[in-house]
């Protein structure tokens, strides 16, 4: 058997997230039966992290096990040829039998792409999050510090979520401005079901002046997602 390991990118506005779907909608289910066209056989996958419906990908990193002896090419261009067009595998590479795309990963990057405008644009539907009030990027990162480093995130937890532990680390959070535009940079070693969106969300409260800066601080030691604000949109 050889594990094969493959960098994807996708469109999620057209999936039902990254996870096998009743539907057979899931960015999962038309990878499956793309690699186990290309390899003859059935394939199971195993992702680096799950993403929400809407929630896109440029950098998914996904591991399977095959029988199949193929060339590289038929694991990229050959898989691509069964998938839809939102959806693409970037590259593919044969790595060792203990690699595991889901724990052997050391950091996951979540990034917000956020549009400061009294009216929404058409074009960025599904590419930016759109908030028609004034954000202060100041604001921004004064109330992101106290996030940064290893923390129970039960406030910014979603009630479905199925992780034993609340504890995850966040190693940094950036924030850029270029224009209208604000992006937001999350990066850490795993995250909760929802805890991003619900971080943004909390945030931008306090960037648009509704909340102080150490409310933050308030909803983390809470340690109860009663009182998070609704989740920000996916994208």
């Amino acid at each position: 058997m050889a594990r094969i390991a493959l960098t994807l990118a996708y469109d999620g506005s057209v999936f039902q997230g990254w996870q096998t779907q009743p539907s057979g909608r899931g960015v999962q289910d038309h990878l499956e039966r793309a690699l186990s066209a290309i390899a003859g056989a059935p394939v199971a996958t195993i992702c680096a992290g799950r993403t929400d419906a809407g929630v896109h990908a440029l950098r998914q990193v996904v591991h399977f096990d095959t029988a199949a002896r193929r060339p590289s090419s038929a694991w990229v261009r050959g898989v691509n040829a069964h998938l839809p067009a939102q959806v693409a595998v970037r590259r593919a590479v044969e790595v060792d039998p203990d690699f595991h795309a889901r724990y052997g990963a050391v950091q996951r990057r979540y990034r917000y792409l956020i549009h400061r405008s009294p009216v929404r644009h058409p074009l960025l539907a599904g590419r930016a999050g759109w908030v028609f009030r004034d954000i202060d990027a100041a604001r921004l990162r004064d109330a992101a510090l106290c996030l940064v480093g290893e923390h129970d995130f039960s406030s910014f937890r979603s009630s479905e979520c199925q992780a034993v532990s609340p504890v995850r680390r966040i190693d940094r959070i950036a924030v850029v401005e270029q224009g209208a535009f604000v992006l937001l940079t999350v990066v850490g070693n795993a995250f909760l079901h929802h805890m991003i969106r619900n971080i943004v969300g909390t945030l931008l409260m306090v960037a648009d002046g509704r909340r102080d800066v150490d409310w933050v601080q308030q909803v983390l030691d809470a340690r109860d997602n009663r009182g998070v604000t609704p989740p920000f949109s996916p994208n």
